[in-house]
């Protein structure tokens, strides 16, 4: 119930501190700190909608990736030309790997230069090219060119909007970080989940109005509409101002190193997180493809099952959040180091669940897509205890200046995650057994994943024992 409050409340705190806030804008025409106050800031709800918008945009493109680069993919002639499996796990670990490569780039600029606000702004746009140029050209040109695009443009926004989050508290409402952190995760999934069961539907050539281009269509308009939310929000956030090059030169003072050296061996191990984590968007895609996918009634899409994701993300954030977190504080402190640890543990039965079920289809059966339902609580439990919480960490680890760009670099631990399963695919695709079969096959492929999970989870608790935790929050000056 109390989840269901949140809005409500928040824009009744928003009234309660707008003359302040209005005060704070007079010389810029938006604040540039946060207001004193210990209510929730108006801004989120600007923020918030645009992410929802957003993640509709991007979770729903990405959904139908997989199958239709094996299913849809055309010739210049407009002849069919799918790739081979191999080929679009490659290619779609390298796309997402570069979406969370490039936020270095747009944390930089923002950070420096531009600002937050008008980084964002400016990439949105990029952002509705890429969406554009994949519904008009289903070639390998437009492929390229679209996923181009759009990791210029999501990879560049990612860290601003995440570090706008944070920027919108002080010291004074400090306490309410996690709960919109946990919100804003909220907001991404909420749009993911709708996303990911209609797009498919739309992708499939059931209606006059779908196929490829209707499906890559629809998240570019609802990109538009995140800018658009975004825009009519921009006077009603804190912007803080761009640092000037001084930035890039305080990247490299010797405190900053050390804080960055110190978050990136974290960042190493959520990595091999992320590792299993996005296969659910291309293996488990494709193994759901042979599985017997009649259930509830209803004949589901192989893609359409990765709503479950989010689904669960909707139910299990106010879980944790008012009933699993508080719970366990009573027998020991669960601070973020712990949960992230425990997260990693629970990652493991999710890819055992995975290989069991490969197992079955390597010997020719059809197992029911329920029991990929169960590695999805497993993965999504994980989700809770190690994204929304390094998320958090991050933020509250970076020093004051350097928030996009430490925010970016959290983001960079996906693309070591998914270039390492592109790495293993090429391995797979070039280096054969000596009888011409293919390694790693079946459910060895998960078990592979499998086991480099547990030794991570394990090594991981030594490692958060000896961290250093500081926490660092604008000022209301």
């Amino acid at each position: 119930m109390r989840s269901r409050l949140w809005l409500p409340t928040l824009i009744l705190s928003e009234n309660s501190v707008s003359k302040k806030f209005l005060e704070s804008a007079a010389r810029h025409g938006y604040a540039t700190a946060p207001v004193k106050t210990t209510r929730m800031p108006p801004g989120i709800p600007f923020i918030v909608g645009n992410e929802a918008a957003e993640r509709f945009s991007f979770y729903g493109m990405r959904a139908i990736l997989v199958v239709f680069m094996t299913k849809y993919l055309m010739n210049a002639a407009g002849q069919p030309a799918p790739m081979s499996e191999i080929d679009a796990k490659i290619y779609y670990h390298i796309f997402v790997s570069a979406v969370y490569f490039l936020p270095l780039l747009g944390a930089l600029v923002a950070d420096a230069f531009w600002g937050k606000y008008r980084t964002v702004m400016t990439l949105s746009l990029v952002y509705c090219a890429g969406h554009a140029a994949l519904a008009i050209n289903d070639t390998r040109t437009g492929l390229f060119v679209g996923l181009g695009l759009i990791s210029l443009g999501a990879g560049g926004i990612k860290p601003c909007v995440s570090a706008i989050v944070g920027d919108q508290f002080g010291p004074s409402n400090q306490h309410l970080i996690p709960r919109v952190f946990s919100w804003f995760y909220f907001s991404i999934n909420f749009g993911s989940f709708f996303s990911i069961l209609l797009i498919p539907v739309i992708l499939d050539n059931r209606t006059p109005f779908s196929g490829p281009h209707f499906a890559f269509a629809v998240p570019g308009v609802f990109m538009l509409i995140a800018t658009i939310v975004f825009w009519v929000g921009r006077k009603r956030f804190v912007q803080i101002p761009p640092g000037g090059a001084r930035v890039i030169a305080e990247i490299f003072t010797r405190e900053n190193l050390k804080v960055i050296a110190r978050l990136y061996v974290l960042f190493v191990f959520v990595a091999v997180f992320w590792s299993l984590y996005d296969q659910s968007s291309s293996a488990w895609v494709l193994q759901a493809e042979k599985m017997d996918r009649h259930w509830l009634g209803y004949e589901w899409d192989a893609a359409q099952l990765q709503a479950i994701n989010p689904l669960l993300i909707l139910v299990m954030i106010p879980i944790f959040s008012y009933g699993i977190y508080p719970a366990v504080n009573k027998l020991f402190p669960l601070d973020p180091l712990r949960k992230m640890s425990i997260g990693l543990f629970v990652m493991v039965p999710s890819f055992i669940i995975t290989a069991w079920i490969e197992s079955q289809i390597s010997r020719g059966l059809h197992p029911n897509i329920v029991w990929q339902c169960v590695a999805y609580v497993f993965l999504t439990a994980a989700e809770v205890l190690v994204s929304i919480t390094s998320l958090e960490f991050s933020y509250t680890q970076a020093p004051l200046r350097l928030k996009s760009f430490i925010m970016s670099l959290y983001l960079t631990s996906v693309t070591l995650g998914d270039l390492f399963v592109a790495g293993v695919n090429e391995f797979i695709k070039l280096f054969k057994n000596p009888d011409g079969t293919l390694k790693l096959q079946g459910a060895a492929y998960y078990w592979f994943f499998t086991d480099i999970m547990v030794v991570t989870a394990v090594i991981f608790i030594f490692v958060a024992r000896v961290f250093p935790v500081r926490n660092i929050v604008p000022d209301e000056a």
